[in-house]
């Protein structure tokens, strides 16, 4: 029997509602002149609160216990989200922006390898050919991958990418677990691993602790938590792609904040992550109407 036609539409819209969160990232940091470990630390500070009252709310106090004991599965989600989070900032570090962006919309690939090798998760065609498109669009937009990049910095963003694949497919794997449980000592972990690493948290003014304050709960606390519910309601490869709308979203926010206007292959390159994403969508769709 078939997954539910509305149990997979909320999925899908709760991968597209993170994507559209993380892709706020740019905006918080341009506001913030901080080193990007302080950011880290706050960030994580926040969205971990956030998210522990998401988790009261939705399963009362005693859902608590869940960060001291969150399982096995919540245990190996918040790892591994948590070291997809500290890769990300030293990688943007020691290599360029587009290097990094790229590696990262290769994730549709890698989640629906790890989904067949562990799950026998069955990845259809079209999802493969949409995610080519889709990474194709991501090379557009950053410029393509250029010569003689820095081997430390890209092999931190292939870690990030296998640590957010593993994530995703955990997630499926672990369905009775609470995956919000998870996404709070995330955030909480990685502000623990970045402390030893911040040099400006007493040189923070109440204007810029707001905005930090902001980007935890907006950009993360909000962005993993419909991420974590909705990848379980979808295929492992099918969210990865849809959550790829991330990087073209991403100057869209600069251009209406700052008015910089994207170049036409950032335009080019959002258009192709756009199309591919809805076709998959539109496709699938259809084909579970038909069948």
């Amino acid at each position: 029997m078939g997954q539910p036609r509305s149990e997979r539409g909320l999925g899908i819209a709760l991968v597209i509602s993170a994507a559209i969160a993380w892709s706020t990232a740019p905006f918080f940091t341009r506001l913030l002149p901080f080193d990007p470990w302080t950011i880290l630390f706050w960030r994580g500070v926040f969205g971990g609160s956030l998210i522990s009252v998401f988790l009261v709310v939705m399963q009362g106090r005693g859902a608590l216990r869940q960060l001291v004991a969150p399982g096995r599965g919540g245990l190996l989600v918040a790892s591994l989200s948590t070291l997809g989070m500290v890769s990300f900032i030293p990688a943007l570090q020691m290599t360029k922006v587009m290097n990094v962006a790229v590696l990262i919309s290769t994730q549709p690939f890698v989640a629906a390898a790890l989904a067949w090798l562990w799950l026998g998760e069955a990845v259809t065609w079209r999802t493969l050919i949409a995610s080519l498109v889709a990474f194709g669009g991501v090379a557009i937009t950053v410029g393509g991958i250029e010569a003689g990049a820095d081997v430390g910095g890209v092999a931190l963003s292939c870690l990030m990418v296998l640590a957010i694949s593993a994530m995703t497919v955990v997630i499926r794997r672990y369905q009775e677990t609470s995956m919000v449980a998870a996404a709070a000592l995330s955030n909480f972990l990685g502000s623990l691993v970045s402390l030893p690493f911040a040099h400006d948290l007493v040189h923070i003014d109440s204007a810029n602790l707001a905005i930090l304050a902001m980007f935890g709960c907006f950009q993360v606390a909000l962005g993993l938590t419909f991420y974590m519910l909705g990848s379980r309601l979808l295929p492992s490869s099918q969210a990865s792609l849809i959550a790829t709308l991330e990087t073209p979203l991403m100057p869209f926010w600069i251009w209406i904040t700052f008015r910089e206007v994207p170049a036409v292959h950032a335009l080019v390159g959002g258009v192709l992550v756009v199309g591919a994403v809805v076709a998959d969508i539109a496709v699938d769709a259809r084909s579970r109407d038909r069948s």
